[in-house]
């Protein structure tokens, strides 16, 4: 079975570069995992304003990685995600862990260029939505074609490098599900969690992902995976009830075995 041809079953949305993969691995292994995370040293998690994380693999710096081995716990899930995806051109080499409790999210942001363009983020725990919006570049891009169009100075060259066809999206990430993004989706858009503990899904790439855990007008009925998914004839929304884990996993190219000097 090849990665490539296997991840075309799983593409969402309008962008043929995002994917999401729901039971990527199973309960066990989910607890496995989280019991690897809450039994790493206090020393590991670094708080931050409003989530705290673990950074594993090494230090990323601008000018690339200075390394250190990841433990057996996470190798074995990188090498997992390696040759299924068969995205990334080498093994994976970092991977942050982050905790988000119900309110909690993270603002939009695009990961820096130390990375190879691939990421893949594991969710552990509870379900959440994670909203993707274009570039400021691209927005401001288009409102210059506009404006300029009326006047007609813009070129079309330049409407081509302005990519005014990219629109917002959202995916809901239910637990033990696989995210991955690359190229356009890694270049071109932002992605984030709002700081909510309730949060609507109507319009996710893969709505359909909650149908199988909600029962429509029952939203009693639809808790499961540390969320309540409440799902009506005019409401699609997920309350989130217990923390989240994510394994944000990617590959830094530039491996230096020296300390920089500075």
């Amino acid at each position: 079975m090849e990665a490539k041809e296997t991840l075309k079953n799983f593409k969402v949305g309008s962008l043929p570069t995002v994917m999401y993969i729901p039971d990527f691995i199973t309960e066990t292994e989910q607890t496995m995992l989280l019991s690897n995370v809450y039994g790493a040293s206090m020393s590991k998690w670094k708080s931050l304003k409003n989530r705290r994380l673990q950074n594993w693999g090494g230090v990323v710096h601008e000018k690339g990685l200075l390394p250190q081995d990841l433990p057996p716990w996470l190798t074995k899930i990188t090498e997992k995600i390696y040759e299924e995806s068969g995205l990334f051109p080498s093994a994976i080499n970092h991977v942050l862990i982050n905790e988000y409790l119900p309110n909690q999210g993270i603002m939009p942001h695009q990961d820096g260029p130390a990375y190879f363009p691939v990421v893949a983020i594991l969710s552990l725990g509870s379900s959440v939505v994670m909203d993707f919006t274009p570039h400021s570049r691209l927005s401001l891009c288009t409102n210059d074609v506009k404006d300029d169009n009326s006047n007609g100075a813009t070129s079309d060259i330049e409407k081509d490098e302005c990519l005014d066809d990219h629109h917002p999206f959202s995916v809901l990430l239910m637990p033990r599900s696989l995210l991955i993004f690359k190229d356009e989706a890694y270049s071109d858009y932002l992605h984030g969690i709002k700081d909510s503990e309730v949060q609507q899904y109507t319009g996710a790439v893969n709505e359909f992902e909650a149908v199988k855990h909600s029962i429509e007008d029952q939203p009693q009925l639809g808790a499961e995976g540390g969320v309540e998914i409440i799902r009506t004839r005019d409401l699609r929304t997920i309350h989130r009830t217990t923390t989240r884990i994510s394994l944000t996993c990617r590959l830094v190219l530039k491996v230096h075995k020296k300390l920089f000097k500075f």
